[in-house]
């Protein structure tokens, strides 16, 4: 999903406009936009293979979060000619494709024998489809990403804190199945003096600017039994967006925030949880996946001091997780479209992509997430695997944007300002979105 406007892990504080793969610049060099983070810098270096096999150049307009979709919705709309290849976020898809942003990419696919059944389920769906659930492809998977978590491994085992913990709640303390479970660890940390400090429960997303907070509570949404709309009628939503399950859900997520989070949480996204998780304040913490290689390395909470997670099953034993990452499409307004589909070609390879996987990117093709190898090949692969087996994502429409606004507004009222109930904001969630549908002529 990751529309973020946030630098999400302070660890890339930028990379340079234009930063170029090939130091001379020719007819044929590339240009690939995308964000200011890790994965574009694993990137860089992965594209240097794609230079010397084919002599093309590539140079990089990476753009930090804050300012990622407003600029390359921006240039999309004016049908600049910047960007020949772009990794768009997933929501975008919807748009691009309707109004001619992206190149489809069905028959180059037939003729490179590209299929889209080599790849992660999910991620096709969520990255390169449109209309959903249709053979109509517009991005080939490139970034896989899901929200899990990670918890402080070495304060889950000391003795003296299992000893307590299994003597309140009756079980034995370790990565939770359950969200009643993860709320018990949470009280169980909040305030509590580990190593001389004060320590608290969780980092959840509450961050009200973007996205962050409708990343969150969807996160837990899906898994009470939140649905979009009527599975037999698209965009009814009445007593499906605002269920009694979806109800019980979001004021799970509220209580989650009242009574364990560090002090000044109200407006947390990804950056402001891994700062959390890597100062020690916080015993678990929620993020997407690509934040896990840093904090692996991290010399202060990584290594083994560090585990992850699959997001918790619900009451009713549903468990999903929240989609993120993006697709990677050839832009219909670029000059060197050819150059740029071939790209995309040698991205789709085999070998690529396991150098993708083993320098940072998240790898989206099943020969490589599915290779007996991978569980073993980061402490956190299989977690990401788990993870991705039950993503899913927030409307793609072409009016995400408003959609998005809505859902950010109610849900931040709600948990964080703790403005009426959490049958007011779905009551009035569902209202926003219809109306949005409505202008949209889909209802």
């Amino acid at each position: 999903m990751k529309s973020s406007f946030k630098l999400a892990l302070g660890l890339t504080s930028a990379i340079s406009a234009s930063a170029a793969v090939s130091s001379a610049a020719h007819a044929e060099d590339l240009t690939l936009c995308w964000a200011a983070w890790d994965p574009a810098n694993a990137l860089v270096e992965l594209s240097k293979d794609f230079t010397k096999e084919t002599g093309i150049g590539m140079k990089f307009e990476f753009v930090p979060w804050t300012n990622y979709a407003d600029r390359f919705l921006n240039e999309l709309n004016s049908h600049g000619k910047l960007c020949d290849l772009i990794i768009g976020d997933s929501q975008w898809i919807g748009g691009a494709a309707e109004n001619g942003h992206y190149v489809k990419l069905n028959d180059f696919f037939d003729k490179e024998k590209i299929s889209m059944d080599d790849f992660v389920p999910a991620t096709v769906v969520g990255y390169s489809e449109w209309p959903k659930n249709t053979p109509n492809y517009w991005a080939l998977p490139a970034m896989g990403d899901v929200v899990g978590w990670t918890y402080r491994k070495d304060w889950f085992s000391k003795p003296e804190l299992q000893k307590e913990f299994k003597e309140k709640y009756g079980w034995d303390l370790g990565p939770p199945a359950t969200f009643d479970q993860l709320k018990q660890i949470a009280e169980f940390f909040q305030k509590r003096q580990i190593d001389g400090k004060t320590v608290y429960g969780a980092s959840i997303y509450t961050e009200r600017g973007s996205e962050g907070i409708t990343m969150g509570a969807m996160d837990v949404l899906y898994s009470y039994g939140f649905q979009y709309e009527n599975p037999k009628k698209p965009y009814e939503m009445e007593g499906f967006v605002n269920s009694d399950k979806s109800v019980k859900g979001l004021e799970f997520y509220k209580a989650l925030y009242d009574c364990c989070t560090p002090p000044g949480a109200s407006n947390s996204y990804m950056g402001e949880g891994v700062d959390a998780f890597k100062s020690g304040q916080v015993a678990m913490h929620m993020n997407f996946a690509f934040t896990w290689p840093g904090l692996q390395k991290d010399e202060n909470v990584g290594g083994d001091k560090i585990g992850y997670f699959v997001n918790p099953k619900g009451p009713d034993g549903e468990q999903f997780a929240q989609l993120g990452g993006q697709g990677i499409s050839v832009v219909s307004y670029s000059d060197k479209q050819e150059s740029a589909l071939k790209y995309i070609k040698w991205f789709a390879n085999k070998d690529v992509q396991a150098k993708w996987w083993s320098l940072g990117g998240y790898s989206c093709l099943n020969a490589v997430v599915k290779d007996p190898k991978f569980p073993a090949s980061q402490p956190y692969a299989q977690t990401f695997l788990d993870s991705m087996a039950i993503v899913k994502d927030f409307w793609a429409e072409p009016s995400y944007a408003p959609l998005l606004q809505a859902s950010q507004k109610r849900f931040h009222d709600y948990v964080v300002a703790g403005q009426g109930s959490a049958k007011d904001a779905l009551d009035g969630l569902v209202k926003d979105w219809t109306q949005v549908f409505q202008d949209d002529g889909k209802m």
